[in-house]
C-alpha cells in the first residue's frame, strides 16, 4: 500500500517506520514547509494519507487530501467541533475519513471498559466521576482528545478533568469514581508513541478502498486478532 504522511514530526517518523515494517511504501511526506506537495503526483498516488498535525491545520489538511482524491486517517485532536461539517462534505462528495482521538489498541479497549464501568456506576450518584490525563509538554490541546472521549462516554452531568503536562510522557489517563467511603479507578498508561503509530497504520490498511466516515470501533470489530 502507498501511504502519504501529513505531518512529519515525531509521530510522523514513527508511523513511517511502522508502515515500512509492515511492507508499505511511503510515497510523500508533507510538513508545514512543503504544503504545495498536496498537489504533487506523488501525493495523488497514495492509497491513504495519515494526518498528525495541529488543531489549527487538520481540517484544511483533510480537505486538501480529498481534493487530491486521497482518503485520510486523522489522529489530530482539539478540532472536533469541525467534524460535523467534514462529515457532511464527505457524504456529499464520496470521500473517506477515519478519525480517532487515540489510535492505540489498548486505549480503544480502555474506552470500552470505561463505557461499561460508567453503565455500572450510573445508579450510584454518591460517586463523583473524576479524570486525570498526563502528557508531554509539546501537546497543544488540553484536555486531551482521549480525555474528552472518555468524559463523553461516561455521560455523567459533570466530570472533573485535570490536565498535566510534563516531560515526554506519551499519555496516561486515569478515570476515578470517588465517594466518602471508597474509590474505584481504572488507568491506561502508554509506554511509547509506537502503539499510536501502529494503530494509525492499521487504520490506513482498513480505510483503503472505502468511502464514508469510520471509527476505530469499526476497525477493531473487523480485526479478530491483532499482533502488537
Amino acid at each position: 500500500m502507498k501511504i502519504a504522511l501529513i505531518g512529519y514530526g515525531k509521530m510522523g517518523h514513527i508511523i513511517e517506520r511502522v508502515a515500512l515494517e509492515r511492507g508499505h511504501e511511503v510515497v510523500c511526506r508533507i510538513d508545514k514547509d512543503n504544503t504545495e506537495d498536496f498537489r504533487s503526483g506523488a501525493f495523488r498516488s497514495a492509497d491513504v494519507a495519515i494526518e498528525f498535525t495541529t488543531p489549527q491545520t487538520a481540517a484544511d489538511n483533510i480537505r486538501s487530501a480529498w481534493q487530491a482524491g486521497v482518503p485520510v486517517v486523522c489522529g489530530t485532536t482539539g478540532w472536533q467541533e469541525q467534524l460535523p461539517q467534514l462529515k457532511k462534505e464527505l457524504q456529499d462528495n464520496g470521500k473517506a475519513l477515519l478519525w480517532s482521538s487515540n489510535f492505540s489498541i489498548g486505549v480503544n479497549l480502555f474506552f470500552a471498559l470505561n463505557r461499561r464501568l460508567a453503565e455500572l456506576m450510573r445508579p450510584y450518584p454518591q460517586y463523583k466521576a473524576q479524570m486525570t490525563e498526563i502528557h508531554h509538554v509539546h501537546k497543544l490541546d488540553a484536555p486531551s482528545g482521549t480525555a474528552v472521549t472518555l468524559a463523553s462516554d461516561i455521560g455523567f452531568p459533570t466530570t472533573e478533568i485535570t490536565s498535566v503536562r510534563e516531560g515526554e510522557v506519551p499519555g496516561t489517563h486515569i478515570v476515578r469514581y470517588d465517594s466518602k467511603v471508597d474509590t474505584i479507578e481504572i488507568r491506561h498508561e502508554a509506554k511509547s508513541r509506537e502503539g499510536f503509530a501502529f494503530g494509525a497504520v492499521l487504520a490506513a490498511e482498513f480505510l483503503k478502498g472505502k468511502k464514508g466516515y469510520f471509527t476505530m470501533e469499526e476497525l477493531l470489530g473487523n480485526c479478530v486478532t491483532v499482533e502488537l
